[in-house]
Parts: structure tokens; C-alpha cells; sequence
């Protein structure tokens, strides 16, 4: 099986490297082209793409890109070139709809797509243990499982393409609120003046523990925000929920909470770069960042 992969960013660059190490990657694709060239010059039988015809001979092609427009330009770009019987396989966070767009674009030429967003953050794809939510035809599924192994805990089959991207959905609210709480809480533990080392293994001893907690409760109570994943990045998650929410009628104020907090984040205060964790800065007093 020959295999390309566009995207070495947080996520996809470390899904390149458990793909390398189990022999399995051919060829890598970026638009920031010094990624590739860095990339292939510490593995040797991997080559770099310079546009999509590079893949024309992939039997598949991974992509983890930022937006529903970028998924769609890499997709018709590889329609144009990828062989009937090849796979596209996505793992960015897009609209159901994109991603079934995508597939009726595929489709015409002969080629199957993988609705398959992540999640576990940058520790799950360094680690090799990230949670694959898949909308796709179950005998694609079955052909990409080995690469899907090497950097995945857990893969489940939700369904046809777009059950993937709303599984992420779900995961997106539930991952905000989590985020929202946490940080309000720890906002009160730092003016009750409680102490972090002992309040956060007690908190994850008990029914409060989650994964923002341990992952990021110290280094938020430190005001270190170094992502991790972006405010820039849940915000777009986040109004694409919300879209997808008003198309069904659904009110869902947790959701318009966090969408409106992540927009203070990344756009009002001009930190799109930052780790989702910020958000502790506007629940402290004053919310100005200070304890």
C-alpha cells in the first residue's frame, strides 16, 4: 500500500512519524513546503509532494487541514489525480456536510472517502492514542484499519460519511463545557486561595476528574498557554456546532457560551494562537488575566 499524507501540523505531524516508523508512509505534502523538506530529511524513503499530482500514485492519502475549504481544494485537486479504487481519508474537524460533499466529489471518480475526525489533542497523536470517530463504507474502513492503528486508541464505525463529523460534534460541545467549568472553577480556587497542589489531585480523585483537568490545571493556574490546541481552532469547531445546532432547531446556551468565550479569546483579545486553557483569563476577577 503506498500512502501520502497532507498536513504536518500539531496533529498530522506526529501521525507522519508513527506512520514512517511502521513503514507504511510513501509521501508527505504541506503547504508550508519547509515542513516537508524537514520531514524528508530525517526519513530517506519518504519523498516530499510539491503539489497534488505527487500522490497520483497513492493507493491512499490522509488529510489533516484546517478548514472545510481547504478539505474541499485538497479533495478536488486528488479527484483529478488518484486512481479508481484509492481512498481519501480526512481527519480534519469539518461540517457534516463537507464531508459528504467531499465524498459526491470523490465518488464520481471511482474513489471511496473516510469521514474520520480525532480526538485526544496533540498528546493522543504523539502517543499513538487518539480516539477516531469514522463515517465511511465499512469495506474502506477495513483497508485503512493498519494505518488507522499505528496512531489510534480507539476507532469506532459510526456510521456513513458525515456520522464521523457529527460524533465530533457531540465530542466539541462536551469538550467546550468541560473547558468552561474547569476554568471557572479553578477561577474560584485561586480567590478562595486554595492550594494547586493539593486541590487538583484531590479534584482528580474524585467525581470532577476529566482530561483538561490533569492535562492542563497546572499549567493554567501558571498562566502558560502554549497549545495544545487553539482558541483559533475551537472556535471554528464551535461555529460549525453551532450552525449545524440552529439547522435543527436546537438552543443550546453551553454552546453559545463557550463559542462567544473562545471569540473574546481568539478575536477580541487577539490571542488565536493561544491554548484553549486561556480561557481561565476571562474568569478570573476583573477578567483581565490576573489572579
Amino acid at each position: 500500500m503506498r500512502v501520502g499524507l497532507i498536513g504536518l501540523g500539531a496533529m498530522g505531524g506526529p501521525m507522519a512519524q508513527h506512520l514512517a516508523a511502521a513503514g507504511l508512509l510513501s509521501i508527505v505534502g504541506n503547504r508550508s513546503l519547509q515542513k516537508v523538506t524537514d520531514f524528508v530529511a530525517t526519513h530517506e524513503r519518504i519523498h516530499g509532494a510539491s503539489g497534488p499530482q505527487d500522490f497520483s500514485n497513492c493507493d491512499v492519502v490522509i488529510l489533516n487541514v484546517s478548514l472545510d475549504a481547504d478539505v474541499l481544494q485538497n479533495v478536488h485537486a486528488l479527484a483529478e489525480v488518484l486512481q479508481p479504487g484509492s481512498i481519501v481519508m480526512d481527519h480534519s474537524t469539518v461540517s457534516v456536510q463537507t464531508a459528504r460533499d467531499a465524498a459526491a466529489c470523490l465518488a464520481g471518480k471511482g474513489i471511496a472517502f473516510v469521514d474520520a475526525p480525532v480526538s485526544g489533542g496533540v498528546e493522543g497523536s504523539r502517543n499513538g492514542k487518539l480516539s477516531v470517530m469514522v463515517g465511511a463504507e465499512a469495506d474502506a474502513l477495513e483497508r485503512i484499519m493498519p494505518l488507522l492503528n499505528t496512531y489510534a486508541a480507539r476507532v469506532t464505525h459510526m456510521g456513513d460519511v458525515g456520522s464521523g463529523q457529527a460524533t465530533k460534534a457531540v465530542n466539541q460541545i462536551m469538550v467546550a463545557g468541560i473547558n468552561e467549568a474547569v476554568c471557572e472553577a479553578l477561577a474560584l480556587a485561586e480567590a478562595l486561595q486554595l492550594d494547586p497542589a493539593k486541590l487538583i489531585p484531590t479534584l482528580m480523585s474524585g467525581a470532577a476528574s476529566n482530561w483538561f483537568l490533569d492535562k492542563r490545571g497546572v499549567t493554567m493556574l501558571n498562566s502558560q498557554f502554549t497549545p495544545g490546541f487553539k482558541n483559533a481552532h475551537m472556535l471554528k469547531d464551535l461555529r460549525i456546532v453551532q450552525g449545524m445546532a440552529d439547522s435543527l432547531g436546537l438552543n443550546l446556551p453551553a454552546l453559545r457560551q463557550a463559542e462567544s468565550d473562545y471569540a473574546e479569546l481568539a478575536e477580541s483579545r487577539a490571542l488565536p494562537d493561544a491554548d484553549t486553557s486561556s480561557l481561565i483569563s476571562l474568569k478570573r476577577k476583573n477578567g483581565d488575566g490576573g489572579n
